[in-house]
């Protein structure tokens, strides 16, 4: 049986629809942790396809300007691991959230009893930034048995060989990297870039979303050409800090460009992945997980 997440996200692509996954700063509210809910409850009624939330840590060495930030006022909130899964375990929802943390908090609040804590919460899925692949074991040795997914990256920069082996056994969607270098609004784009999240979309039998710099419409069309959507932080982020309500239309317009994408390869590609994906879960093969390009 296929994890939640991957399940989920596979379901919405068999429908035809693209997939938009938000990025938000745990902590990063007036109220603190306790303004959490409110934020997760407006995004889900906004039809997003899942919530990655991001642990505050001191030294984010991926991230940009934005999210830094968000991660400093957190951490002068007195935001801690401990805290937010607290409060998420007395969150309700059936839409999947995705922790995005360094590996240094989790080890400090220790690796099993994390893992232990997270299987009482809504969380489907799991990114380590800065867990090598080849280190990946300390952390998927406890996921098992589990319905948590450990979600890899893969950067510009990885080769092929190497995209083939973050592939072969990962679980819950592909990260695709958009950028060499930390996240962030105004980006500019290598030139490669569609052609790299084509194959890795063609190599993958799970969802790829493109993320890392993604913060306009033109962002958002471009790469539901090439993968199966696309992740935003730094523009979300920012607007809720700014409580600026214009971010709702970015939203929207991304869940509706998914909805509305008749791209037909892309479409093709969808009824792939569904195929691939029946034929795995049928066989009832097993995987492990791997992380990081």
């Amino acid at each position: 049986m296929r994890k939640h997440l991957e399940r989920h996200l596979m379901a919405i692509k068999s429908e035809g629809r693209g997939l938009f996954i938000p990025y938000i700063m745990a902590g990063d509210h007036e109220k603190g942790l306790e303004g959490l809910a409110e934020t997760l409850s407006q995004l889900e009624d906004l039809g997003v396809s899942a919530i990655e939330l991001g642990v505050p840590f001191s030294d984010p060495v991926a991230d940009g300007p934005v999210i830094e930030a968000a991660g400093q006022r957190s951490l002068a909130r007195g935001v801690t691991l401990s805290g937010l899964i607290d409060v998420l375990k007395g969150y309700q929802t059936d839409l999947p959230l995705v922790i995005m943390s360094y590996l240094n908090p989790i080890y400090q609040y220790g690796i099993e009893r994390f893992i232990t804590a997270l299987s009482e919460t809504p969380v489907k899925g799991l990114i380590i930034l800065d867990l090598p692949h080849e280190h990946s074991l300390m952390i998927k040795s406890y996921l098992t048995d589990t319905d948590i997914a450990l979600v890899p990256l893969v950067s510009l920069t990885t080769g092929l060989d190497r995209q083939k082996r973050l592939l072969k056994d990962a679980e819950g969607f592909v990260y695709a990297v958009a950028v060499n270098g930390v996240t962030g609004l105004g980006k500019s784009y290598k030139d490669e870039l569609d052609s790299h999240l084509a194959q890795l979309s063609e190599l993958a039998d799970l969802s790829v979303l493109t993320g890392f710099g993604v913060s306009t419409k033109e962002d958002i069309d471009r790469f539901n050409r090439v993968s199966d959507g696309v992740i935003v932080g730094s523009k979300i982020v920012d607007a809720l800090y700014r409580k600026d309500d214009s971010i709702k239309d970015l939203i929207r317009y991304a869940v509706q460009a998914s909805l509305s994408d008749e791209n037909s390869l892309r479409q093709e590609k969808v009824v792939t992945d569904v195929e691939k994906f029946s034929r795995r879960t049928a066989m009832g093969s097993k995987r492990n997980l791997n992380l990081l390009c």
